[in-house]
């Protein structure tokens, strides 16, 4: 009877009950705070800019961005901060404290906030919901990078050329192609990378590893685009059409060799340069010009 009485105790203490993730509360406005995680309400606009919030004392905090006002200096560097909170946060940095501790997993942070987001990934809650699919995630900044594959949005311009991407790590990766940075080194032999996934997969050459597994036999790939071709000699799908005649082909390099039919090349000859290629290394260079030169190639969409 004790044991019972301390459960209907626990559960008058927090009576406002979340109708989507059964979290509870102690006081109904903080309920109707919790419920614009999941309808994405943000009934705070900023009279500066564009932003919205689902708090007031949020956006508080944001106009002092526009209004200038930062009172809190850090004394270990140069920066300044609009509250006392990001202070501390960020005094975190100097001194690498991390006092959040996940109880699911040995991992600590330096912020509640990110402890919060962290422990999603065990409860396996995704509050932030698409609203033209039916994606959701477990991050709002997930949610807004998502979002551009509808709208088309690229907002991070190269500096270097003409490419622009969706997501600013993206960009990030990019501009170490210009720089010439190869962060990411083998263990195993000389080679370098730019980008972590490329030595991820280039690792695989020294340990064999396959981790892609045809459906309908036993095949296995290193490279999950070698899958995805091979799948095509189950399905029997040739999604890349001639322009020329109404040939189509499993493989963008089949597609490739075809077309030099139509031009009067020979198989091993390029189509832009004439050059009669004697190696397999000259063979690749060639195929990446061919690749950016050839025009009016018709990919079906099935």
């Amino acid at each position: 009877m004790a044991m019972m009485a301390s459960t209907e105790t626990h559960s008058l203490k927090k009576p406002y009950v979340c109708g989507y993730c059964n979290k509870a509360f102690s006081v109904k406005y903080n309920l109707d705070i919790h419920y614009r995680v999941h309808t994405g309400e943000r009934p705070y606009q900023c009279s500066y800019c564009d932003k919205t919030f689902s708090q007031n004392g949020v956006l508080r905090t944001h106009l002092r961005i526009h209004t200038g006002q930062k009172t809190h200096q850090c004394n270990r560097c140069d920066k300044v901060f609009s509250n006392n909170g990001n202070l501390i946060s960020h005094m975190r940095t100097h001194t690498g404290e991390k006092p959040y501790q996940c109880s699911q997993c040995a991992k600590a942070f330096s912020q509640n906030v990110l402890l919060k987001t962290h422990l999603r990934t065990h409860t396996g809650e995704k509050p932030y919901h698409c609203n033209i699919c039916a994606k959701s995630f477990t991050q709002n900044s997930s949610l807004i990078s998502h979002l551009r594959i509808h709208t088309g949005e690229k907002p991070y311009q190269c500096s270097q050329c003409d490419k622009a991407f969706s997501q600013h790590n993206h960009l990030t990766k990019h501009l170490r192609i210009h720089a010439g940075e190869k962060p990411y080194q083998c263990s195993d032999c000389e080679k370098a990378f730019s980008q972590n996934s490329d030595l991820i997969i280039h690792k695989r050459i020294h340990t064999g590893e396959k981790p892609f597994h045809c459906s309908h036999c036993e095949k296995t790939f290193t490279h999950k685009s070698s899958l995805v071709t091979h799948n095509r000699t189950h399905t029997g799908e040739k999604p890349y059409q001639c322009s020329h005649c109404a040939k189509t082909f499993s493989q963008n390099s089949a597609l490739r060799t075809h077309l030099k039919t139509h031009l009067g090349t020979k198989p091993n000859q390029c189509i832009n340069s004439n050059k009669v290629i004697s190696n397999l290394t000259e063979q690749k260079i060639e195929i990446k010009e061919e690749e950016m030169d050839i025009k009016n190639v018709t990919l079906i969409i099935q």
